[in-house]
């Protein structure tokens, strides 16, 4: 006996999903990191050695770890590389009292760079003068002396680039302010005396460079302090 075949049950039709959208592509490391690839400015890395200096005031960094941290500052070539170095660190200007405007001058447009030339000849700066953010010091078979004793500082930080072959580059400074070094000698010498001003709103100076067959070396003054530092800044800027 033939049995009847029952129909079918007609199929009802699935809802159809909107299609997810479309994942954007990576792009690699500067998808992931777009402003670690820049390349850093010097406003960076002076905003970074700000940190580290009020990290070495509160005592959060010793002078070795400072000193070992404001060296990467200076080698660093990007906002990536910037950042690591405080990464442990607060930033701890963003919490304080600003402080007064008259202090360390406008915080414009860095201005040129001073150039300090010497061949086989010299040249000295010193006496009453108004310090630029960064100097370049370049000594063959001559010699370049910069005395920054009774200079003005209307920045925190100053850089002194110093190239010596076959010469001699000699900075002198205040036994008050704080210095830093960073450089090499070639059959030379390259010696910065390491200072830690005691006052946290000290100047500090950076002496980064080398020598060939000469010599760059940067150390206190004897007997040498900058006193009544804001009273001076307030009578040059004119506040």
């Amino acid at each position: 006996m033939d049995l009847e075949k029952q129909p079918e049950p007609e199929k009802q039709p699935q809802p159809q999903r909107p299609a997810a959208p479309a994942e954007p592509a990576l792009a690699g490391p500067a998808y992931a990191d777009p402003q670690g690839s820049l390349r850093a400015s010097d406003a960076d890395r002076d905003r970074i050695a700000d940190i580290l200096r009020d990290a070495l005031a509160e005592g959060r960094l010793d002078a070795e770890e400072h000193s070992d941290r404001i060296d990467a500052v200076y080698r660093a070539k990007t906002v990536g590389e910037l950042e690591p170095i405080v990464r442990d660190l607060p930033a701890a200007r963003s919490t304080r009292e600003p402080e007064p405007a008259f202090a360390w001058g406008s915080d414009g447009p860095e201005g040129p760079a001073e150039n300090l030339v010497a061949i086989f000849s010299s040249n000295t700066r010193k006496g009453r003068w108004r310090v630029s953010r960064r100097t370049n010091a370049f000594a063959l078979f001559g010699n370049v002396e910069i005395d920054l004793t009774e200079a003005i500082f209307a920045q925190r930080l100053t850089t002194i680039n110093a190239t010596s072959i076959f010469g001699n580059v000699e900075v002198r400074v205040p036994e008050n302010i704080s210095l830093r070094g960073s450089g090499s000698g070639i059959f030379g010498n390259f010696e910065v005396v390491t200072l830690e001003g005691v006052d946290p709103q000290a100047p500090v100076v950076v002496i980064n460079g080398y020598s060939v067959f000469g010599n760059v070396e940067a150390r206190p003054k004897r007997g040498k302090w900058i006193t009544d530092l804001q009273g001076r800044l307030r009578k040059h800027l004119g506040h």
